[in-house]
């Protein structure tokens, strides 16, 4: 009877394992596949209902917004805006955030190594976001004739260089939430859990001048750091401007080093670096304006994130030439917010309220009265400001002491009634934007 049971146990230990290997057989493998080109999966079907439209760059943005050439029957300024479908890539434009400029890298090398570049809708229409300027579109790319197209949108989403942004609601929808699952399997870049090592750790907020200088109030008091390049030594301080692709504008600073930096620090200020910017905004009483202060520079950790740092040289002032009536009356809107806001804030600024501190040229000035600053106890002694008048409209000129080839002061003289072209930098004083001028070669007479 013993050996009975014996026999019933192993032949029931038989069918239970028997059963445990089909039951594990039949159950499905959800193990994700961790090596799929989720880019080329999805294909362009140019008989589709959407619209589509071969286009060529204009401008480089960010991660997921680039500026297109199109036609004129698609857009009147034959430039649209677009905000690619499905992905929100870090920030690089204002607040810098952690994998962004390497987001705004990879969609610049995709696309300027492209052959063929295709814009698609999700829809049978052109749509807009909701800031109402920026087109919602796909991006198809291909870098030989021969090849078939890539979904940039989806390729950007599988390496991990964007969160989800309505991923699922659109046309390509499971194929951007696979793309997204299998990034997060992988932990690539923006959900690695590793730091960035393009981003700076420090205690600084990271940003672009064009940030700072729309919400220049909002960061009073508070420890910032930009890239810039230095245009103008004066005065103890440098100005510092930077490009904005998406606006088409300079912004610039006036960043004041005082007597705090040794030798390596002043020669990392150099006139024509590019520069690493890390200090406090302050409001400076007496010309009514903001600046950056409290730089400093440890010579024996360069590489301290709170630290300036020269990052390349060789560059020259931008010096745009702006018309009398942008500098006087233009106006831009700028969008500031999220991606992700459903209501992102329009703001609108005079041309020179965000351009001051940049570098800037302006032709053909007719000369109508000079003052000059006649205290002999004053350091400005001698210092110009031009009242000149182009199109009908008023403009100033300030300049510093300025000094002829044999070191002799130049005087009002020069000057009078003379037809001028000034190159300096868009200034404020005593409630009134003018061009600031630092040396005689900033002034071409014409006659």
């Amino acid at each position: 009877m013993k050996k009975v049971t014996e026999i019933l146990s192993a032949v029931l230990l038989l069918c239970l394992v028997f059963l445990c290997i089909v039951s594990c057989g039949e159950q499905e493998d959800n193990t994700p596949d961790l090596s799929v080109d989720y880019a080329s999966q999805v294909k362009l079907d140019m008989a589709s209902e959407t619209v589509k439209q071969t286009v060529t760059v204009k401008t480089y943005v960010d991660g997921d917004t680039t500026h297109f050439h199109v036609p004129t029957t698609i857009t009147d300024s034959g430039v649209l805006k677009a905000r690619y479908i499905a992905i929100n890539t870090p920030e690089s434009t204002g607040k810098i955030e952690e994998y962004g400029k390497k987001a705004s890298n990879f969609t610049r090398e995709k696309l300027s190594s492209a052959s063929s570049i295709i814009i698609e809708s999700d829809d049978g229409n052109w749509n807009l976001d909701s800031t109402g300027g920026r087109y919602l579109v796909w991006i198809w790319y291909r870098t030989q004739e021969t090849e078939e197209y890539r979904n940039l949108n989806i390729e950007i989403l599988q390496n991990g260089l964007a969160i989800a942004s309505s991923s699922a609601n659109n046309r390509y929808g499971s194929t951007c939430m696979a793309a997204i699952d299998q990034a997060k399997a992988n932990k690539l870049n923006v959900y690695s859990g590793q730091r960035d090592p393009d981003f700076y750790y420090g205690e600084a907020v990271e940003l672009t001048l064009k940030e700072l200088r729309c919400n220049i109030e909002d960061y009073s008091g508070i420890q910032v750091a930009f890239n810039g390049i230095v245009t103008i030594n004066n005065n103890n301080g440098v100005y510092v401007e930077n490009y904005d692709e998406e606006t088409d504008m300079y912004y610039g600073i006036y960043v004041y080093y005082g007597f705090n930096l040794s030798g390596p620090g002043l020669e990392i200020l150099s006139v024509g670096n590019e520069v690493r910017i890390v200090g406090t905004v302050q409001y400076y009483e007496a010309g009514g304006t903001y600046q950056v202060s409290g730089l400093t520079y440890r010579q024996m950790k360069p590489n301290d994130p709170g630290n300036i740092q020269k990052l390349s040289e060789g560059h020259t002032p931008a010096y745009v030439e702006t018309s009398a009536q942008t500098f006087k009356n233009g106006k831009v809107t700028i969008v500031s917010g999220d991606d992700d806001e459903q209501e992102q804030q329009q703001q609108v600024f005079d041309y020179a309220a965000l351009a001051v501190g940049s570098s800037i040229e302006m032709k053909n000035l007719k000369v109508k009265s000079i003052y000059t600053t006649s205290d002999e106890e004053s350091s400005s002694y001698g210092a110009m400001t031009l009242t000149c008048e182009v199109d009908g409209i008023t403009i100033s000129v300030r300049t510093v002491v300025l000094y002829d080839g044999n070191k002799n002061m130049v005087t009002a003289e020069a000057y009078e009634g003379k037809t001028i072209d000034v190159r300096g930098v868009i200034d404020y004083f005593s409630g009134t934007y003018q061009i600031k001028v630092f040396s005689t070669d900033g002034i071409l007479i014409q006659n």
